[in-house]
């Protein structure tokens, strides 16, 4: 499950968002981890095109050149989400999950947010490597170019049906706007991956969900839009996507900062992306 993306998404909606509040720690352990000659890397099991079981995804080939960038063998750790971010943090960069699984050196896809950074203060959040929208996939012959003001826009939901994620930032947006009218043509799924599925079918008219998430479960499908639809009423639409060490590892995260960044310059992270099939938004 990705409760923790979806809660944190809701519990942000009324909030703009920030870069991440420098954090000031002593130096960490970054010596060891280069005796150890492995950079642990933390990545969700099941989120999917950015990681999935067996280190595959975008966030685990991003992992794998990093640590390879600063001459290290990288360490896929896999781990399912827990309740929240919060939770995640904790279980896999900062204490170690209460079964006895240890924490990484680093976490990635980690929302770079002001607010999520205060309510962790034992991790630092740093290193934007990709901006992630609420995108609309659409059958065009049912649903016109979306403009307007929701109010507006989103009348058609009133007699066609849309799809989102359980519990996700757009099935909270589409449950509350128009005073709550789109309530019945609102299609719930486990994952956007089935949502697209019963879009192909041509059970839905469309989708709302992040872009990435779209853009994996709409390869092969033909006869679709995909727009970035800008409504007032969503405070959120678009969020950096980074990574998390122990707020104490201030070289730890210098070195793959640095590492970062020459892997933009030399357009592996653009690569990486475009090799998932994914258009990779700089963050």
């Amino acid at each position: 499950m990705k409760t923790d993306r979806r809660l944190w998404l809701k519990a942000l909606a009324a909030s703009p968002l920030l870069l991440a509040l420098p954090v000031l720690a002593e130096d960490g352990g970054l010596a060891a981890i280069r005796q150890r000659g492995r950079l642990r890397i933390a990545v969700y099991n099941d989120f999917p095109p950015y990681s999935m079981k067996g280190g595959k995804g975008i966030d685990a080939d991003l992992g794998r050149a990093i640590a390879e960038k600063l001459g290290l063998a990288p360490e896929i750790v896999g781990f399912n989400a827990d309740e929240d971010m919060n939770d995640d943090l904790r279980n896999m960069v900062w204490k170690g999950h209460y079964l006895g699984t240890q924490p990484a050196d680093v976490m990635l896809h980690v929302p770079v947010d002001e607010h999520l950074a205060r309510a962790n203060d034992k991790v630092r959040i740093f290193g934007a490597y990709h901006r992630e929208s609420l995108a609309l996939a659409r059958k065009p012959e049912r649903v016109p170019v979306l403009s307007g003001s929701a109010a507006v826009a989103l009348e058609i939901f009133t007699r066609e049906k849309i799809g989102v994620e359980t519990a996700s930032l757009a099935d909270s947006f589409l449950l509350g706007v128009l005073n709550g009218r789109l309530r019945e043509n609102v299609v719930h799924f486990a994952t956007v991956g089935e949502a697209t599925q019963a879009f192909a079918k041509g059970e839905l008219a469309a989708v709302l969900a992040p872009r990435a998430e779209l853009e994996a479960g709409l390869k092969g499908q033909q006869g679709y839009a995909l727009d970035t639809p800008k409504f007032a009423e969503l405070k959120i639409d678009g969020w950096p996507l980074g990574m998390a060490v122990k707020a104490e590892e201030k070289e730890l995260a210098e070195a793959i900062a640095a590492a970062l960044a020459d892997l933009k310059r030399d357009g592996t992270v653009a690569a990486i992306f475009k090799r998932h099939g994914i258009s990779h938004h700089p963050a």
